[in-house]
């Protein structure tokens, strides 16, 4: 865990899942008040050959404004993005998203590493990192570079995962700040988005 005596700012929030991800990510973004301040950015993995509804489900649920990531866009604050299927999302350095047809990554794309490694190069210790349920790998290179970069990492509790393979891989190369169920997730977010953490 972070010790107690360090207190950061987090300025965004990237967030990985694959087998089971909406459901998880529904009850960790459940509750999310109007008032909550931070990007949301989304890499969850989806069948290239088919249009993503997670945009209008989740805005259905959700105070703050949601939609698909675009090229070029700026990261606005209060606001949950998703990464197009069929697009690798990164993160550039001046904080707007860039889209790509590259291979997929860990037969991913979006690959949840290009975003979180992306986002860790242009937030640092500004940025916290979210990655749950998932039957591969993606996420595991990505959680360990923001945490190199002084990031908040958080893993959800493989014993809880729809599928363990994803949080287990990156507690494995990188042991993470929290391990949570996703209840315990959803507390913390809440937190990250209203004050700094300890």
């Amino acid at each position: 865990m972070k010790p107690a005596a360090k207190r950061q700012t987090i300025e965004a929030v990237v967030i990985g899942a694959s087998a089971g991800g909406v459901h998880a990510l529904l009850v960790v973004l459940a509750d999310l008040p109007p008032t909550f301040r931070l990007p949301l950015v989304v890499a969850l993995h989806l069948p290239d050959d088919r249009d993503s509804q997670l945009a209008e489900i989740f805005q259905h649920r959700l105070p703050i404004a949601v939609h698909e990531a675009a090229d070029k866009e700026s990261i606005a604050p209060a606001t949950l993005y998703f990464a197009c299927p069929g697009y690798h999302l990164s993160v550039e350095m001046d904080r707007t998203f860039s889209l790509s047809c590259e291979a997929p990554v860990n037969y991913s794309r979006p690959s949840i590493d290009i975003l979180m490694e992306s986002a860790a190069d242009a937030y640092g210790a500004a940025l916290a990192g979210i990655l749950l349920t998932g039957a591969n790998r993606d996420g595991a290179a990505g959680m360990a570079s923001i945490r190199q970069h002084g990031g908040i990492t958080i893993v959800q509790d493989p014993a809880e995962a729809e599928a363990r393979t994803m949080p287990e891989a990156a507690i494995r190369k990188s042991a993470p700040d929290f391990i949570l169920p996703v209840d315990g997730i959803r507390s913390l977010l809440l937190e990250l988005g209203h004050t700094d953490v300890t």
